[in-house]
């Protein structure tokens, strides 16, 4: 999948909820279930990169490996990709 970069909380909320996280560590049906459930309401900035087999897109294998979602302070940064356990982190920038 090619990098994306969004700042628009609506299209942001959008795109997160056709994402589905399989295979080894975190995981999850829904992304944006899981940004919600952790606080992320109004995300102001999504990054999304590389290629993960095992993350999945409208349904379709291959979508991106590392994404990082920002509301404000908050940092919501998950990472993976093939052959990587993917982990979430949460971290507040200064």
């Amino acid at each position: 999948m090619n990098p994306i970069t969004i700042q628009n909380p609506e299209e942001i909320l959008n795109v997160l909820a056709d994402v589905t996280l399989c295979g080894a560590g975190f995981t999850t049906e829904s992304l944006l279930d899981y940004v919600l459930e952790e606080g992320f309401t109004e995300p102001i900035f999504l990054n999304a990169s590389g290629e993960d087999p095992t993350a999945f897109f409208k349904g379709q294998p291959n979508a991106w490996a590392i994404y990082q979602v920002r509301e404000w302070k908050r940092v919501l940064t998950i990472s993976g990709g093939p052959g990587r356990e993917r982990r979430a982190r949460i971290t507040e920038t200064p």
